[in-house]
């Protein structure tokens, strides 16, 4: 037995999964690239779905890491912390809004933004006590917390985990008709993935966000944007709403906010949204703590430089066309938006697992979702040599299926 298999084993044993990972241990990495404990280099087509946006080990970002780590590193909610205000007027600004609430795992934004929606609505919207409704979409994925997978429509997140928490309705993903005949004087927020990264990277159809965008407004509902895998760059703008010049009322961020380093999330929005939490309503013991508020500075701060944004718009759609031009008959679309891509397989090409671990063989990360779809998410460092090598990779492993 190898130390990869040894190391594999003590995973399987002694953890407990709702999913299956490769059959890889990783030891090092660095920029596009990571390294297992038997020593072979993998291309990293997936980045921790989105969280490493940046690359691995970001220079700029250990740097600000160890700065940090010679002042203080955590402190709780009972103290405030130097770099906390900068954080947060930076996060704001970046997304055109006046208030920030940060907290440390997607789902623990998720959560805060429907604590919100709710709160909101009971004393803005002056909806009665008890009945706020939120709307959903079919397909969504947004966490693994009680409240959230109750209104999942995957069985595998929703079964055994019962009774579910009610106060939410679901709609068809991409269907804004849909989302406006669900609507009634008891609903206060829309929650909405621009892009669904889970259920297979899939793209909405052109004018969907701006219809949400304009029913919300007309309707007085909260728009909540999901962008914890779609924004900070991986789809070519900075946010995925971006592709249809829509602005949510609420952000919900995460993921690549922390850079890869730390875990950082956060729900950004107006002050009249946010503005309704009071001392004691809400918090997080290392929510907003100085490391990571330290690193999110620095993932501001590269944001603002447009570099990352800019490569996936221009690297991303090539790739894309390549990929689709030459893929084996098994493959019915390729899809995605800047350098996120999901690879839809035929019933006979699946399962996507498969594929998948080809892939590793060929020095390629890359995950499967739904047994139909491959996903692809690059680190936003990746080079146009590094993307070509790839190629030839996923090629490989599909015809060889093909």
């Amino acid at each position: 037995m190898t130390q990869s298999d040894h190391l594999i084993e003590l995973v399987e044993t002694y953890s407990a999964h709702n999913y299956h990972p490769l059959p890889v241990v990783i030891a090092h990495a660095e920029g596009a690239w990571v390294t297992d404990v038997e020593g072979k280099r993998y291309l990293d087509m997936l980045a921790a779905y989105s969280a490493l946006n940046f690359g691995h080990r970001h220079p700029d970002l250990v740097a600000a890491a160890k700065r940090q780590l010679d002042l203080v590193t955590l402190t709780s909610r009972a103290f405030h912390n130097d770099l906390l205000g900068p954080f947060c007027e930076q996060l704001a600004d970046l997304c055109g809004m006046e208030m920030v609430l940060p907290m440390n795992t997607g789902a623990e934004a998720v959560e805060t933004a429907l604590k919100t929606a709710r709160k909101w609505g009971y004393e803005v919207k002056g909806v009665a006590p008890d009945r706020a409704k939120i709307v959903v979409a079919e397909g969504n994925f947004h966490g693994r917390t009680i409240t959230i997978i109750s209104f999942s429509t995957d069985p595998a997140s929703r079964e055994s985990f019962g009774p579910h928490t009610p106060g939410f309705e679901i709609v068809p993903y991409g269907d804004a008709e849909a989302l406006r005949a669900a609507i009634d004087d008891d609903t206060v927020a829309f929650l909405v993935e621009p892009i669904q990264g889970e259920a297979g990277v899939i793209v909405p159809p052109e004018g969907y966000l701006r219809a949400v965008r304009e029913i919300c407004s007309e309707r007085g509902v909260l728009m909540i944007a999901d962008e914890i895998q779609s924004g900070l760059g991986r789809t070519g703008t900075t946010f995925a709403c971006e592709h249809e010049a829509v602005v949510p009322d609420v952000y919900v961020l995460g993921k690549a906010l922390g850079g890869g380093i730390v875990p950082l999330s956060a729900v950004v929005s107006r002050r009249d949204v946010l503005g309704v939490f009071r001392p004691g309503d809400h918090g997080s013991t290392f929510g907003g703590n100085p490391l990571a508020c330290a690193v999110g500075l620095e993932v501001l701060r590269l944001l603002r430089s447009g570099l990352y944004q800019e490569r996936a718009a221009t690297l991303g759609p090539p790739f894309m066309q390549k990929l689709w031009a030459n893929a084996p008959a098994d493959v019915t679309e390729v899809r995605g938006r800047g350098l996120w891509v999901g690879i839809e397989l035929t019933p006979g090409g699946a399962p996507a697992r498969s594929i998948c671990e080809r892939l590793l063989e060929l020095g390629v990360l890359a995950k499967d979702t739904h047994e139909t779809t491959v996903r692809l998410a690059p680190p936003l460092c990746v080079t146009e040599e590094e993307l070509d090598w790839a190629l030839e990779r996923i090629l490989t492993a599909l015809t060889e299926r093909g």
